[in-house]
């Protein structure tokens, strides 16, 4: 099958399951699996023909890498995580040039990115192209690196088996990371805040800086050829405005911003940081200007709620795509979410504080547990309602319950444990969102393996 009909099937089984893929990621199981085994599609390894002298191999690794033919030598855009990852990448690409490397370009300094650029140099030392504030892709403190490492294993699904494994959302679940970063070279040409437009190997480039995702994104265009590379601005499916693993804001309205940018050029085809590339003028303005009008949505709808006073729990179950995204494949929710961009929008301008009086000084855990106790008629009966609705299918509310009664010192702690790593799995069973999913699922394991202690469970 080849790569434009394979995309065309790709969407009209993604438009099938769409219309669930908005308000709630919540569905049954057979269709969550459906729809992430669907999106699988879009990392299947392979090497993609954008242009003429235009390669992105796909799958090799959880992000893109792409090779742009000049005259007398190639551009490397984005070199993966590790040098074994970019070295088959670069096998595949020699099938279709042999010529030296004359330059390296990371679109940003996530590691997935630029870990393996080794790989990709022969005898002579290319130059390397990244953003004059290369490095400051947005992250958690560096004293806060043990429980961040914890969460972001949580969020790949790391450790989970292969049955339970689907996807990263916009990666495979599977990749090779144990020489992650080993053949990072850093940059040594970099771009300024106004860009730069320069020509490499006979090939006219433009760099043009883009923050979004991180801070210091560039997005590369080729005008004669008119291929855009968007770096992780742009994917197929709604954007990490938030990442569940943890991170600094992300500013949204500079994100949408720039790739309001890249659809004014036009791109007649267009190279995301992950997922297939897309084909063809009309799809890609479309794209990226949807892509834009969400995000921008998103923080509209929740800028609004903000000033009429809602806090960020009401605001992430209100805001929802405009009706005309709603069925945009590309959009669905599989790796960041609309709730959860809702609640770093509000956190990220507002801090913790939700202006309800209630919410300033709440109860501690415990003192919380034993009065919902109390309500309930007593430990017993409030252990009955967690029981109940487990039995029901109602996995969050038994989630929520469980945290309330493995407080209670006359409370069976073991059974709420085993509660909550029930309630834990049935929601990942019905997660179409990866992180979610993967997160539900690598926790439930970390407690029935005794990984987590008996009171912070």
């Amino acid at each position: 099958m080849s790569f434009i009909s394979k995309s065309a099937c790709l969407t009209l089984a993604l438009c099938l399951v769409a219309g669930v893929a908005h308000a709630d990621t919540q569905v049954e199981p057979q269709t969550a699996k459906k729809m992430l085994n669907t999106q699988s599609q879009q990392f299947e390894q392979q090497v993609v023909k954008v242009a003429d002298n235009v390669f992105t191999a796909v799958g090799f690794h959880g992000a893109n890498t792409s090779m742009i033919v000049g005259t007398d030598g190639v551009i490397i855009v984005d070199t993966l995580m590790g040098p074994t990852s970019a070295g088959k990448a670069m096998e595949a690409f020699r099938e279709y040039s042999d010529k030296p490397v004359k330059a390296i370009v990371y679109t940003h300094s996530h590691g997935d990115h630029t870990g393996g650029t080794s790989a990709f140099i022969g005898r002579n030392r290319p130059d390397v192209y990244a953003a004059e504030n290369f490095g400051s892709a947005e992250g958690v403190n560096e004293d806060l690196r043990p429980i961040a490492g914890k969460r972001g294993a949580r969020q790949f699904g790391r450790s989970l088996s292969d049955e339970e494994k689907t996807n990263r959302g916009v990666a495979p679940a599977n990749t090779y990371d144990r020489d992650r970063g080993e053949g990072f070279i850093p940059p040594n040409r970099l771009i300024p805040q106004d860009g730069l437009k320069t020509t490499i190997a006979g090939v006219e480039i433009e760099f043009h800086r883009g923050p979004g995702e991180t801070d210091d994104a560039i997005y590369l265009w080729l005008p004669r050829e008119k291929v855009l590379f968007s770096g992780d601005n742009f994917y197929q499916a709604f954007p990490n405005l938030y990442a569940i693993r943890g991170t600094g804001y992300r500013n949204v309205m500079k994100w949408s911003d720039s790739v309001g940018e890249m659809a004014k050029l036009k791109p007649h085809a267009l190279v995301p940081g992950h997922t297939t590339p897309i084909l063809g003028e009309e799809k890609s303005v479309e794209m990226l200007s949807n892509y834009s009008e969400a995000i921008r949505s998103v923080y509209e709808q929740t800028i609004a709620g903000i000033n009429a006073g809602k806090g960020p729990d009401l605001l992430a179950h209100e805001v929802e795509l405009p009706k005309h995204l709603q069925d945009k494949p590309y959009l669905t929710e599989f790796y960041g979410s609309v709730p959860h961009a809702v609640r770093a929008i509000y956190s990220g301008l507002l801090g913790w504080y939700d202006g309800n009086p209630s919410t300033l000084s709440p109860l501690e855990p415990k003192l919380k547990a034993t009065k919902m106790a109390e309500l309930a008629g007593g430990t017993a009966q409030l252990t009955e309602k967690m029981e109940a609705a487990l039995a029901a299918k109602d996995y969050q509310w038994a989630l929520e319950l469980s945290d309330h009664v493995k407080w209670l010192e006359d409370a069976d702690r073991k059974r709420a444990r085993q509660v909550k790593i029930e309630a834990l799995r049935g929601l990942a069973a019905r997660e179409y969102n990866a992180p979610n999913r993967n997160y539900y699922s690598s926790y439930a394991n970390e407690l029935e393996s005794g990984q987590l202690s008996e009171v912070w469970f």
